[in-house]
Formats: C-alpha cells, sequence, structure tokens
C-alpha cells in the first residue's frame, strides 16, 4: 500500500477517532438508559404488554 508524505499513521488516527467517538456514544446511551423516567417508561410498556398478552 502506498501513501502520500505525511499520511503513516493516518489509519492509527482514524482508529483511535473511532474509538472516543464509539465510547462516547456508549456512555451516553448509558447514561439515557439508566435513568429513572426511561426505567419508568420501558417497566409501563412491559407491564402493559404482559397485562394485554393474557
Amino acid at each position: 500500500m502506498r501513501f502520500l508524505p505525511g499520511d503513516e499513521g493516518t489509519t492509527t488516527a482514524e482508529y483511535a477517532i473511532g474509538t472516543v467517538a464509539a465510547t462516547a456514544f456508549a456512555v451516553a446511551l448509558y447514561v439515557l438508559l439508566s435513568g429513572d423516567s426511561v426505567s419508568a417508561t420501558l417497566a409501563g410498556l412491559v407491564h402493559k404488554a404482559l397485562t394485554v398478552a393474557t
């Protein structure tokens, strides 16, 4: 594979940026889903689904 001068570390930098972005997304998703309002909403949906099925 041929690189332009000065592009030897580009792939490593792209992986690092992708890893940081994925970690930030995972943290944001964890914070969102571990909140009380989301937990109560999900519990309500599960309860409603189970009562309709029976």
